[in-house]
């Protein structure tokens, strides 16, 4: 009897293992990784690693463009089906070879160990993870959270700040329950 209930105990904890692992990290944010992107990524290797879903590619004019202020190029990652999952943005504008700067995630599914995702409250992110600082803008505070190299923005209406100031915000003054408006990784 006992050694039956062990081999049901294992077996269960391995369904769990399997369940829980079945995405192979496809989701997963770490310190330089989300998903299957790392540091190492190139952007000629977005077609392959995103081959199932469909890139959007806004990009600059590079040094051959009038615009003094050009953007960003763009790499916009939907999932078919519609649903905007990633938007990356190169180290080097206008160059395949170039590394991954930034991503923003958009869809709920990319999440840390802690559990921070899209839809994560002030609440659940400062209970599990260390804020390091606090930045203010006129209309967001973004706080960063180092052990994934992640920034937060809270919209100021969230903290019921309404006026166009970039007052310093601290961390008591964030509501439990406010909304994060952007979720970015940085690889630096």
């Amino acid at each position: 009897m006992i050694k039956k209930n062990c081999v049901v105990a294992v077996l269960l904890m391995f369904s769990v293992l399997l369940t829980s692992c079945g995405d192979g990290g496809k989701y997963k944010i770490e310190k330089g990784k989300v998903g299957h992107l790392s540091t190492k990524t190139k952007i000629s290797d977005l077609n392959k690693i995103f081959e199932n879903d469909s890139i959007v590619k806004n990009l600059s004019e590079g040094a051959l463009g009038d615009n003094y202020f050009q953007d960003d190029d763009e790499y916009l990652i939907f999932e078919k089906g519609g649903k905007h999952l990633l938007t990356i943005i190169p180290k080097q504008q206008l160059d395949s070879l170039s590394t991954i700067k930034s991503i923003e995630v958009f869809d709920a599914r990319y999440a840390t160990e802690t559990g921070v995702n899209i839809n994560s409250t002030f609440a659940e992110i400062n209970t599990n993870n260390n804020i390091n600082r606090i930045e203010s803008t006129f209309s967001t505070a973004t706080l960063f959270i180092n052990d994934f190299n992640i920034t937060v923005a809270i919209d100021k209406e969230e903290l019921g700040l309404r006026d166009f100031s970039t007052q310093k915000v601290s961390l008591e003054q964030i509501p439990d329950l406010a909304k994060m408006k952007s979720l970015v990784v940085w690889f630096n």
